[in-house]
């Protein structure tokens, strides 16, 4: 059953949602599900070309709507540009989903300051800009309701070596979706976060864990169900979360992983027995990916 849609056809007609980081891995899962349930969906990254190449796959998969808009969520001026042009082009936006992220696994002492500032800027201040940028709007325009979906990680609030600054970026996620939650609830809006799992994605978890040693740290031998997710599972949640079904939902955070955080495994701490020489192999081999 997990594999399968949950929501009745129609449940999104005449949504127009935003999804930040939509054109690969789970944001594209996840709204190819909202096209499939008649949304209208702008996509974001910093790459037009790939998100052009994604808007004509998914129109041709799910007969919906894709507008391709290039934006670099760490940059507030961009954002503006962004949500203006799905206005001129939609006429409204009723939900946004904060899914631009990035991370790699290090130790802190080998971060540069850079490095540590990347990670907070698009997924902290990625996630601020965007959410000030159309929350501003709605107030504005009197909007009636708007929803706000922002994805986290269990270590948000466990934290996580070897992820410091994803660890302490997402905890400021968290907070921001739970303090608006009860702020902004004045003016119609809902926020709410997710907490997934293990749901592999090739681009992420190959950065992440490069080369032999996805099968020495497998995923699911750290879920209690045993598996990894399904990318639809997760877009269940997600349509169900930006949907008018979840309209007394707000300020929740909901972890789909399986369990895996209870176990003492939502996190990188496992990390502690590589040793020195490797983090050195691992880091010439995302050196060597990311020149490609």
């Amino acid at each position: 059953m997990y594999h399968k849609p949950m929501l009745k056809e129609g449940s999104l007609k005449d949504k127009v949602f935003v999804v930040t980081g939509g054109g690969s891995g789970l944001g594209k899962s996840m709204t190819t599900y909202f096209l499939e349930l008649g949304a209208k969906v702008a996509i974001t990254s910093r790459n037009i070309d790939k998100l052009k190449a994604v808007k004509i796959e998914l129109e041709e998969k799910t007969g919906g709507t894709v507008l391709p808009v290039q934006c670099d969520v760490r940059h507030y001026d961009q954002v503006e540009a962004m949500l203006k042009t799905t206005l001129d082009t939609f006429g409204k936006v009723d939900g946004l989903l904060n899914n631009a992220a990035g991370n790699f696994i290090s130790p802190t002492e080998r971060l540069s300051s850079n490095a540590f500032d990347t990670i907070i800027d698009i997924v902290l201040k990625g996630t601020k800009n965007c959410t000030l940028a159309f929350g501003k709007h709605w107030i504005h325009s009197k909007q009636e309701k708007a929803t706000v979906l922002n994805i986290v990680t269990t270590y948000a609030w466990t934290g996580s070596a070897y992820v410091v600054p994803s660890a302490t970026a997402k905890a400021g996620v968290l907070a921001l979706t739970r303090s608006l939650a009860v702020e902004w609830a004045k003016y119609g809006m809902r926020f709410n976060a997710i907490a997934p799992g293990p749901f592999p994605t090739e681009g992420a978890w190959d950065r992440l864990l490069p080369g032999n040693l996805r099968e020495k740290f497998d995923m699911a031998k750290k879920v209690p169900i045993g598996r990894v997710g399904e990318h639809q599972e997760l877009a269940n949640l997600a349509a169900y979360l930006m949907s008018d079904y979840s309209a007394y939902v707000n300020g929740e955070v909901i972890t789909i992983d399986g369990g895996e955080w209870l176990k003492g495994a939502g996190e990188f701490n496992m990390l502690e027995e590589i040793p020195e020489e490797m983090w050195d192999m691992l880091e010439a081999m995302i050196r060597s990916k990311k020149k490609k």
